[in-house]
């Protein structure tokens, strides 16, 4: 299908796998909330700041940091400092190396100043909850919630904040499977664990669980265990419409298909077989 058209189908079975599905994972930043959009131009200055101690990165440096940070969309907040950590150590030129949840702590510390500033022009009535969510969010867990399907949402940002920030979107109740954040000292939160879960304590067969997430960490775990995994390659700034950047990393990642938003919620119930 062409890249023009809303949804993106990329595995030529797609059709024969939907129609089955009866619950979902759900992943929270980037694919239904923004209100964190922008943690890349967080993290990436906070990597390159720690691994060259203040001196002007080397160009290698920069990319194999972006790269990582492309590639690691959707983990664990703590498995992406760790890395930051094992870099800082390898390069050699910081002086005063930091653990992992040192660097956790700064990175939070800053990502807060966004975060705090857009849920104040929420909580003042500046914004409305949709206006920090990818457009047609709503409209899409509505439905998949009417349907029946049990929703369970996921991110690698810590469980306080992700609690906190579906409650400020006013999307909690959609999620009668429950809600799941990052936990310190514990991956029983990953994406990777959780989607094990679903499906092990459900009794389910791949194909009965859809994954929809912006990261490839998602992806990649959803099709290693036979599940349907749906890209959403959102413009985070604008809310609706492709960011091409993401487009390529979810195909990278095995997506089924993709789309760029949720703005045509209805075709998609009827694309996954959920429209009877």
């Amino acid at each position: 299908m062409a890249v023009s058209q809303w949804f993106e189908i990329l595995n030529q079975d797609f059709n024969s796998m939907v129609g089955r599905i009866k619950y979902a994972l759900i992943d929270f930043d980037g694919t239904i909330s923004v209100i964190r959009q922008g943690w890349e131009d967080v993290m990436i200055p906070l990597m390159i700041e720690m691994i060259c101690n203040g001196n002007p990165p080397t160009p290698e440096i920069e990319r194999e940091v972006r790269e990582y940070v492309d590639y690691s969309t959707g983990m664990l907040t703590i498995r992406q400092m760790e890395w930051l950590a094992e870099a800082v150590r390898r390069y050699g030129i910081s002086k005063n190396p930091k653990d992992a949840y040192e660097y956790k702590r700064i990175y939070n510390q800053r990502m807060l100043l966004l975060v705090e500033e857009r849920l104040r022009k929420l909580f003042n009535g500046e914004l409305n909850p949709d206006d920090l969510m990818i457009c047609g969010s709503r409209s899409f867990l509505q439905e998949l919630y009417e349907k029946g399907v049990v929703m369970y949402l996921a991110s690698g940002t810590d469980h306080e904040y992700v609690l906190r920030e579906a409650t400020a979107l006013k999307i909690t109740e959609y999620f009668r499977g429950g809600i799941y954040g990052a936990l310190d000292y514990t991956e029983a939160n990953s994406k990777e664990r959780i989607i094990e879960r679903i499906l092990s304590e459900n009794n389910l067969h791949g194909r009965e669980l859809l994954v929809v997430g912006d990261g490839p960490v998602e992806i990649r775990s959803a099709k290693a265990r036979g599940s349907i995994a749906i890209g959403v390659a959102s413009d985070e700034v604008r809310r609706i419409g492709l960011n091409p950047r993401k487009r390529k990393r979810l195909m990278d990642a095995g997506a089924d298909a993709i789309i760029p938003d949720f703005t045509r919620a209805e075709e998609l119930m009827r694309l996954l077989g959920l429209n009877t």
